[in-house]
């Protein structure tokens, strides 16, 4: 009974270290439901339930943040895109006006 015990405890302690090791690994925006702090409680104050917890409820999978759509506002290639078109946009004003000044000229005789 007391080898069950000492098993069942070694099953627990594993399962908690290991949730608190993920906890701090895991990336912030794949954390469901809390943030990390209060998930880090949780798991320390319910060993074995709030492990459970973190990995049934709290632990996004990769897949999953890949289906999950982004706003354009939070999307990096979105606004690296963005900036690139401001600048050509600013460029080909330019070029266009330096044009403009080409054609003002009066031709030379």
């Amino acid at each position: 009974m007391s080898r069950v015990l000492v098993g069942l405890a070694f099953v627990v302690l594993a399962l908690w270290v290991f949730a608190i090791i993920d906890l701090i690994l895991i990336e912030e925006r794949r954390i469901r439901g809390l943030n990390k702090v209060l998930w880090l409680f949780v798991i320390l104050l319910l060993p074995a339930i709030g492990a459970i917890l973190w990995f049934t409820i709290g632990r996004g999978s990769a897949s999953e943040e890949a289906r999950r759509t982004i706003g354009p506002d939070d999307d990096p290639t979105f606004l690296r895109n963005l900036r690139r078109d401001e600048e050509l946009d600013k460029r080909i004003r330019r070029l266009e006006q330096e044009l403009a000044d080409l054609d003002d000229d009066p031709p030379k005789d």
